[in-house]
């Protein structure tokens, strides 16, 4: 009965091999971090920080629409796009940044 090498399974069932790593940003940060994003990506660089605001809500959300969901990843995920359609739609040249400004 060498198998477990004096550990058994009973006491601690889930601290081998089944848990995700702790290294990484947790889901909190990252909704922090795509919320940020998608808000100065409306100023500069949208085309960049839109998707990048996205990934991140997107992730922080865990990669799922149904549960509960933190308020700074949705406002990422929601921003991230319309951040990202904006820039699209200025980059094709459909508008300007100063339309109806001046």
């Amino acid at each position: 009965m060498m198998a477990g090498f004096g550990q058994g399974t009973r006491r601690y069932p889930r601290s081998r091999g089944r848990t995700w790593s702790r290294t990484g940003p947790d889901r909190a940060t990252l909704g922090i971090i795509g919320a940020i994003c998608a808000i100065v990506g409306f100023f500069v660089l949208g085309i960049f920080l839109g998707p990048v605001a996205i990934v991140c809500g997107w992730l922080a959300m865990g990669r799922t629409w149904t549960g509960s969901r933190s308020v700074p990843a949705l406002v990422a995920v929601v921003l991230g796009a319309i951040d990202t359609l904006l820039a699209i739609i200025w980059l094709s040249g459909a508008t300007t940044p100063g339309t109806g400004m001046f």
